[in-house]
């Protein structure tokens, strides 16, 4: 039996290059291996306000962009996480389980709370539903990035803190990731993680960023003072450029661009771009074409996971001596 791995990603903002490098590739590449899951996770996305009518679009484009992406889902569940029921009401039963104190220690609710006037008790729980979301269908393997590594070790925790108070009931998922995806920053900040959520117009590259927005973003992108660049001094800006551009051409070396001017290597970067992007957004054209195969995918994608959420909210219920 192959092991079950699950992720996912919010229906919030425009998926761009670094959830491509850094988690759909590889989700694509890993496939074939693992029972795989991976989740639309609309409910984290409405932890802050979100227009109805542009989530419920957002989450058809996501769908859409993990198949373009090379996501299968004749090998893959696609799921939208509030179709199955199970996601919420594990998240209240671990909710009940998980010392308050754990939750006020996280980082990302620190500073999500800092940057806001008032903060719903959704941001504070966040944790514990992403718990609910692994544990609900037994993932042994978890495959996010380094600034999700604290959710995953609390997801651990509560796991194993349920299975102390109330018998063995949860797998326990793995630390370990199984691949390591490319850690891509933002054009306008070379020191951040690309994301999201960001305001400026030229901190990401969109998966669906047409040509002419990718070269000017890339242009515009941050570098240093030198004229030229200097593969033994290498500022974070063009080191971030060249982590993007080998990630989509990997003849692009450091050695290729030794002495490289900024303006031709930014040419050079933004073609290695445009050429990886052009077939995702081609699947993606012909995808949303047909907006009944998107539906079709997330039902048959709900219809598979069905079972494991229900087999594991049952277990849970008997095990805290709950009705059944």
């Amino acid at each position: 039996m192959k092991a079950r791995v699950l992720s996912g990603v919010q229906p919030s903002g425009q998926l761009h290059i670094g959830n491509y490098l850094g988690a759909l590739k590889n989700w694509a590449e890993i496939q074939g291996h693992y029972e795989s899951i991976f989740c639309i996770v609309d409910l984290h996305a409405i932890t802050v306000y979100q227009k109805p009518e542009e989530l419920s679009a957002k989450i058809r484009e996501t769908a859409a962009l993990f198949i373009a992406a090379g996501i299968d889902p004749d090998q893959s569940s696609i799921v939208v996480q509030s179709s199955v029921p199970g996601h919420a009401e594990l998240a209240w039963l671990l909710t009940c389980v998980t010392p308050l104190g754990w939750l006020y220690r996280m980082t990302q609710f620190k500073a999500k709370a800092e940057k806001q006037e008032t903060v719903g008790d959704g941001l504070l729980q966040y944790p514990v539903l992403m718990a609910a979301d692994i544990l609900i269908y037994q993932a042994s393997i978890v495959p996010v990035g380094e600034d999700q590594s604290q959710h995953l070790e609390l997801a651990r925790d509560i796991a194993q803190r349920f299975n102390s108070l109330y018998g063995e009931t949860f797998v326990m998922p793995a630390t370990h990731l199984p691949t390591v995806g490319a850690r891509i920053m933002g054009l306008d900040d070379p020191t951040q993680k690309m994301s999201k959520s960001a305001a400026g117009a030229g901190h990401a590259i969109a998966l669906l960023d047409d040509a002419k927005v990718i070269q000017k973003k890339i242009a515009r992108a941050t570098t240093d003072s030198k004229p030229a660049i200097d593969t033994e001094e290498m500022g974070p800006g063009i080191a971030n450029l060249l982590t993007i551009a080998q990630a989509c051409d990997s003849s692009l070396t450091k050695e290729s661009v030794a002495g490289m001017r900024y303006g031709d290597f930014k040419k050079r970067v933004a073609e290695a771009v445009i050429a990886r992007l052009e077939p995702i957004q081609q699947r993606y054209r012909e995808i949303t074409a047909d907006a009944a195969y998107i539906d079709g995918v997330l039902e048959r994608g709900r219809q598979h996971v069905l079972p494991i959420a229900e087999d594991t909210i049952s277990k849970v219920k008997r095990a805290m001596g709950l009705y059944v």
